[in-house]
């Protein structure tokens, strides 16, 4: 199965990764932290769309920026 995901800021503040996959990986997690160091973002939530239940398969990765 193909890994299909779509990426939203929220308030300029959060980005959103969506992902639709059996199980959220730590490649996953990396994508997302990656992106919110490129866009100088502090929180990111990775939601898995692909899971059985959606609320066990969302995570909060945090960017800890240099102040």
């Amino acid at each position: 199965m193909r890994d299909s995901g779509q990426d939203l800021i929220v308030e300029e503040k959060v980005i959103v990764k969506l992902k639709s996959v059996k199980k959220i990986v730590s490649v996953h997690e990396n994508q997302l932290l990656t992106y919110l160091k490129l866009a100088d973002k502090r929180s990111g939530l990775l939601i898995n769309c692909g899971a059985e239940l959606i609320r066990d398969e969302i995570s909060r990765v945090v960017n800890s920026l240099k102040e």
